[in-house]
């Protein structure tokens, strides 16, 4: 029920020891929520719990492992709205009972058991588009027109949430930057994001820190903040209304400028 009047921020929140950008970090879980707490502090609308690093090349975990890392996580910060990233229906329902408010799926709700998973819930859903497996979606992915298949997945996946009883009031789409897409796949994408708008559900963007960043600027992961700030603005400016994000204070004074631009 958060209000989409205005472009909302994620919090990454990443529970495990190898993703992108801060693996290992955060495995602790009094060390992912006082991590989660500090975001508080400035100012995300949400947060995005992951057991389950799905980068380039990540390999799967157990389910039983993912469950470990995150449900401490969760249970503490049940008090405000989390999302959980995950693409196995078992931990959706584990995590739902635990008091999450939405689930982030990377598969959008293809796997076996969990359309009925989030239908069974009152919980929002973030359907994304990818193209191949973590472990190897990077090699060589080939579109004839990425947008155009982008488009029809996420139409064809909010079709099959319909179906199964999940309002599309609870629905946010996510093109998925960087799964299964080269540096020119992103930069389409981003540039003709508000075709996307067709779905007729909110678009979430995850520009930040990823490797697109470190090939157009040849900046390390710790060194992309100015590229983060840059693509989270152009993804607002075409439509996007959530931001998925490591760096909470600065986007959202990005959020903030382009508010002010909008209305002045």
């Amino acid at each position: 029920m958060l209000p989409l009047e205005r472009p909302l921020v994620m919090g990454v929140v990443n529970v495990t020891p190898d993703s992108f950008s801060d693996g290992g970090r955060f495995l602790d879980a009094n060390a992912a929520v006082a991590h989660a707490r500090a975001m508080i502090d400035e100012g995300v609308d949400l947060l995005d719990v992951g057991g389950e690093s799905t980068r380039p090349g990540a390999a799967s975990v157990s389910e039983a492992e993912e469950l470990a890392r995150i449900l401490p996580v969760v249970t503490e910060l049940r008090d405000f709205p989390v999302s959980v990233d995950t693409r196995h229906p078992s931990v959706m329902r584990a995590a739902l009972a635990a008091g999450a408010s939405m689930i982030n799926d990377i598969e959008a709700l293809t796997a076996p058991g969990a359309l009925a998973a989030v239908a069974a819930s009152e919980c929002a859903v973030c359907l994304m588009h990818k193209k191949g497996d973590p472990a190897t979606m990077q090699e060589d992915p080939k579109y004839a027109d990425v947008v155009t298949e982008v488009r029809d997945y996420l139409a064809r996946r909010i079709a099959a949430c319909d179906a199964a009883g999940i309002p599309r009031e609870r629905i946010v789409a996510d093109p998925g930057f960087g799964f299964g897409k080269t540096v020119a796949h992103n930069l389409t994408l981003l540039k003709r994001l508000p075709e996307l708008s067709s779905l007729g559900v909110p678009l979430l963007a995850g520009w930040s820190r990823k490797s697109s960043l470190g090939r157009i600027t040849g900046r390390d992961t710790g060194e992309r903040l100015a590229g983060s700030l840059a693509a989270a603005l152009l993804a607002l400016l075409g439509g996007a209304r959530i931001l998925r994000v490591h760096d909470v204070k600065e986007t959202r004074d990005v959020v903030l400028v382009w508010e002010a631009w909008r209305q002045a």
